[in-house]
């Protein structure tokens, strides 16, 4: 009888167990080239469009306005015959310095499609990186003690359980814990502090989890030598383990960092509103900063994508946004690969 890990028959066809494992083969490479080209198409079209935003043809090369003003309303009216477009504030400017003018001209106002985005750069930023501040110190504390002092048993195996479901729960879950919890329950409001928290629980589960993967992949013998020599546990686990486990560490940081800097619907409900000053800005006391709204690249582009009346105006904007949100993220997600490979080659083991 023959195996059916054998690949061809007595005249040297393929057996069918062979066929279905080449068919199975090429069903999983064409499903990941097609998301791949999905993706590729996806980036261009962002890129293509949101590029011609940011990027100009004349000196300085750059929107440098959309990347330093606020968000604005615009106003389209014709002078002369030809369509003139302004921003809020150049408008009050203009209408204020041609008063008789102005009364008989027809106005169209356009929602946040003018200005720019500065302080939603700014509060993706600080979002990201509270949020990720917190979330690293409460992340790796947990996962060495689950690693180094916790020992297995029925509680250790349900917490371990518990934290792997919790990366499946959907992040608007997350969200309206973060509202009931912060923003009603402890009263902090729409602000950046329940922003950070919010998002720093719905990261945890991945830094608890790979922090721990990476702490058990260092050798048990620097462990054992340095308690050898007379080290504490703690001087052990602080000097020959987290050292060594740090690239695995930034590892899970640099997915953590792509899903909070994504994220609509957590800060929907705790940290980001539509329009706002930035959130250092006629401040009273120091701590008021924590408990200050801010402006979101991703909660902008989905208002200017779903919330405002669609026209020819808003397509730059969101194209803009996204390409910016994109830069962004990459941004931050590099630095955190350059800092791991840095650290991958300082601590060789």
């Amino acid at each position: 009888m023959k195996s059916i890990t054998e690949t061809a028959d007595i005249f040297g066809r393929p057996t069918l167990a062979k066929r279905i494992e080449l068919v199975v083969l090429w069903l999983l490479r064409l499903s990941t080239y097609f998301v791949l080209v999905c993706a590729a198409a996806i980036f261009i079209d962002i890129g293509w469009n949101g590029g011609s935003v940011i990027f100009k043809t004349s000196a300085p090369f750059i929107n440098i306005p959309f990347l330093t003003e606020a968000p604005e309303t615009l106003n389209v009216f014709e002078r002369d015959g030809k369509k003139v477009t302004m921003g809020a504030h150049a408008f009050r400017e203009y209408k204020a310095a041609h008063e008789a003018e102005m009364n008989q001209v027809r106005v169209e106002t356009y929602a946040w499609s003018a200005g720019g985005i500065f302080p939603n750069i700014v509060g993706t930023v600080l979002l990201v990186g509270g949020s990720m501040v917190i979330a690293l110190v409460l992340g790796v504390l947990s996962a060495i003690y689950l690693s180094e002092y916790a020992t297995d048993g029925p509680f250790i195996r349900f917490l371990r359980l518990s934290i792997v479901n919790l990366a499946g729960v959907p992040s608007i879950v997350f969200g309206l814990f973060g509202y009931g919890l912060f923003v009603i329950g402890f009263k902090f409001g729409s602000s950046l502090l329940a922003g950070w928290l919010t998002m720093a629980f719905m990261v945890l589960p991945i830094i608890i989890t790979a922090s721990e993967e990476a702490l058990k992949a260092v050798p048990k013998g620097y462990r054992e030598g340095s308690l050898a020599l007379g080290a504490t546990k703690f001087q052990t686990i602080m000097t020959n383990v987290v050292p060594y486990a740090l690239p695995g560490i930034l590892t899970s940081s640099v997915l953590s960092i792509a899903r909070v800097a994504g994220e609509t619907a957590p800060i929907m409900f705790t940290a980001a509103v539509v329009m706002c000053d930035l959130p250092w800005q006629d401040l009273q006391h120091g701590t008021d900063f924590f408990f200050r709204a801010v402006m979101a690249l991703p909660y902008h582009i989905y208002v200017v994508a779903s919330k405002i009346p669609q026209n020819e105006y808003t397509h730059d904007v969101q194209y803009g946004t996204a390409f910016v949100f994109l830069f962004t993220v990459a941004a931050i997600a590099m630095t955190a690969v350059i800092l791991r490979a840095r650290l991958r080659k300082k601590y060789k083991w």
